[in-house]
């Protein structure tokens, strides 16, 4: 308790240095900017992929990535734009979501084509009972899909309306549970505010069948784009992105245990329940619930995008293991992320990380930002990376 009071003290006297800098350098333009930050919903563009064909992004990534002793790595398929979430067909095509408008189709060999085109930020995606589930920023909805003609028929039909699309993190990450419920997740609409849309900074659950009305599960997520259950516990985890301008280290981006009901702390605390400078005296437990603390704490701005708990490895060492793909920093002086990283539940409760795969930061150049990653039957990897609109395969002995 007396660290987190040292700390919250620490980001207090530093938020006032800044203020004091702002509005009494003359730096009128950048006060602007830093004070517009605070109250305007700001989407944060993109980097640019750089051009490169296929054997020069292969060599760039190949000779300096490292990875577990076994595995290595290759160039799946390349030209998407934005390439995200990926999920499979029966007939082992890949379905993969775009930052944009697109859904592309893959074939086994590597083959793009585009699915559907003219949407709003498609980002989960998934197949259920002949039906494909495609979540927008602004709704769920689904159509037919048929695997053996890779193609979808007849009309959409919206499952989820009303999704906030006004203000900042666009996407919406879409999921089956175990327990038959589907699960979307929403961010907040800005860096640190109190959000007035009660799906803000949340993950709900809905019955696409059942006429139910959707409802929040968990709350005071600030962007939790990527979640999954653990195998035999059915454990939800998620991985959340921490808030902006309070410095290199600080806040930690966090992995989550979420649970129904449970609130996890954004905007008022962060990481260990460290009070917010700008909004913690905000907080009060009986309107918002008990701030639950992270299962585990990452570094500051290395924007987890995804979690897959691994069930069809070959090597001992990935047993009982989840991958993490850190999208990397924008936020912070030096870059930090552009990764792959397991952690590994061990047996006293513990979580533990090591680094899986990593060559997407060389030096100060960026070559990739992975997103998702996919585990085929095999036990290959399919890692999307949205940077240079490439599907990366990672496999045990190829």
């Amino acid at each position: 308790m007396g660290s987190d009071r040292r700390n919250t003290s620490a980001l207090k006297t530093l938020w006032t240095h800044k203020q004091k800098w702002l509005l009494g350098s003359g730096a009128v333009l950048a006060g602007f900017l830093a004070l517009s930050y605070w109250t305007i919903p700001v989407n944060i563009a993109l980097p640019r992929a750089f051009a490169a064909s296929g054997t020069k992004l292969q060599k760039q990534m190949i000779i300096k990535a490292q990875l577990p002793k076994g595995y290595d790595i290759s160039l799946f398929a390349k030209g998407m734009k934005a390439p995200r979430l990926i999920i499979q067909t029966s007939a082992d095509d890949l379905i993969v979501s775009s930052r944009g408008s697109k859904v592309y189709l893959v074939s086994p060999k590597g083959k793009v084509a585009t699915l559907m085109s003219g949407l709003n930020q498609p980002h989960g995606v998934l197949l259920d009972e002949g039906w494909l589930y495609i979540a927008e920023e602004h709704q769920v909805f689904r159509i037919r899909f048929d695997p053996k003609k890779r193609a979808v028929t007849g009309k959409k039909e919206t499952v989820l309306a009303g999704m906030p699309d006004n203000g900042g993190h666009s996407t919406r990450t879409l999921k089956k549970g175990p327990d038959g419920w589907f699960y979307v997740t929403i961010g907040s609409s800005c860096n640190v505010c109190e959000e007035r849309h009660p799906w803000r900074a949340a993950i709900l659950r809905f019955r696409p069948d059942a006429g139910s009305k959707p409802e929040v599960f968990a709350s005071g997520l600030r962007n939790t784009v990527g979640f999954d259950w653990q195998p035999k516990t059915n454990k939800l985890y998620g991985v959340d992105n921490g808030r902006d301008w309070l410095g290199d280290d600080f806040p930690p981006d966090e992995l989550n245990h979420i649970r129904e009901g449970k609130f996890y702390g954004w905007p008022f605390r962060h990481g260990n329940n460290i009070e917010d400078p700008e909004l913690g005296i905000s907080y009060s437990p009986d309107v918002h619930g008990a701030a639950q603390k992270p299962a585990f704490n990452f570094e500051a701005h290395i924007a987890p995008l995804s979690i897959r708990f691994l069930q069809h490895q070959i090597s001992p060492q990935m047993q009982n293991t989840a991958l993490v793909a850190q999208h990397g920093s924008w936020n912070r002086s030096t870059k930090n992320g552009y990764r792959i990283v397991s952690l590994h539940f061990n047996k006293d409760g513990t979580i533990s990380r090591k680094m899986f795969l990593t060559g997407f930061l060389q030096g100060k150049k960026v070559i990739g930002r992975p997103v998702d990653i996919f585990e085929r039957q095999d036990g290959s990897l399919i890692i999307s990376d949205d940077y240079s609109g490439a599907l990366w395969l990672v496999r045990y002995g190829g």
